[in-house]
């Protein structure tokens, strides 16, 4: 993605970054998902710097080479965290406003922004994942469970110390299974996979997914206060696009539908036929044009 890589430190991390366009331009933070990188932005951070914007993608926390300052910091996996994170990177910058385009982990963090820092967000474009008010996560249905296999497994002791040990094999699983067959070729997902090399990769997802379901996780307490902010915001007031796609086998098509009433300012909800979970990846072009149109339409001055 982009022109250039570059690092910044906020008070916890030296966050690695990707970007294009000038630096005068409006910004877009690109929120990558898991398991992912800001590779998966490419093509569309190339469609935003031609219509004059600029493109921020950074590697989230766990993600190589984004690293941890101190051994001694929680690995703590949450969207509250990552949300955290993005707003110390925004400061770092310099950013006082900007939009978010954010896929699957990137998307939780979108909504999670919309919800907590509503005056820094113009609008949001999520990929992949509905919203869910107040941050909780309830326990799907039969079938939405079956997807969710993975989380369950690392629910388990033994699941744990597979990621561990084979966390790029734990990734390729998904990136096969979550999507039609044929939307990726192995030098790609090489390319990817470096963000998954990091000891913290297997840490932030373990602690991620654990912590919804197990108690006793590790949680830094640093954000305890936007947990509990986050419990209490129901609806969001940022303009916001979701972007599903109709062959997503990890996040269910029906799973985002019927969540107009939760948005206040302005949402709609675009599907794509024959798209899996990773939209930015398996048709670009038209997650480009829905992008470039929502934010157009709904930058605020």
């Amino acid at each position: 993605m982009g022109t250039m890589r570059s690092r910044i430190q906020t008070q916890i991390l030296e966050i690695a970054f990707e970007e294009s366009g000038a630096t005068y331009a409006k910004p877009i933070l690109l929120l990558h998902g898991w398991p992912d990188s800001p590779r998966g932005w490419n093509e569309l951070s190339l469609r935003l710097e031609a219509e004059g914007l600029r493109a921020i993608a950074p590697y989230l926390r766990g993600s190589n080479p984004t690293r941890f300052l101190s051994a001694d910091t929680p690995r703590d996996g949450s969207g509250v965290a990552l949300a955290a994170d993005v707003i110390e990177f925004a400061d770092a910058l310099g950013l006082d406003r900007f939009a978010v385009v954010g896929h699957d982990w990137g998307a939780r963090a979108a909504y999670i922004l919309a919800a907590l820092f509503p005056d820094r967000v113009m609008a949001i474009a999520t990929l992949a994942l509905g919203y869910q008010p107040r941050g909780i996560f309830r326990i799907p249905s039969f079938e939405q469970s079956r997807r969710f296999w993975y989380q369950w497994f690392m629910c388990t002791d033994a699941g744990a110390t597979a990621v561990k040990t084979d966390p790029i094999g734990f990734a390729r699983l998904q990136w096969q299974t979550w999507s039609p067959a044929g939307w990726f070729d192995d030098a790609e997902f090489e390319k990817t996979a470096d963000s998954f090399s990091s000891p913290d990769w297997s840490a932030i997802t373990l602690n991620a997914y654990r912590s919804r379901w197990l108690n006793g996780e590790a949680s830094d307490s640093r954000y305890d206060s936007l947990r509990f902010r986050l419990k209490e915001v129901e609806k969001l007031a940022t303009p916001t696009l979701m972007i599903q796609g109709m062959s997503d086998y990890c996040d269910a098509p029906e799973e985002s539908e019927g969540l107009d009433g939760f948005f206040t300012n302005g949402y709609r909800r675009k599907t794509l036929k024959d798209i899996g979970h990773f939209p930015h990846r398996e048709a670009p072009g038209a997650v480009a044009e829905a992008v470039l149109d929502h934010f157009q339409n709904n930058w605020k001055a």
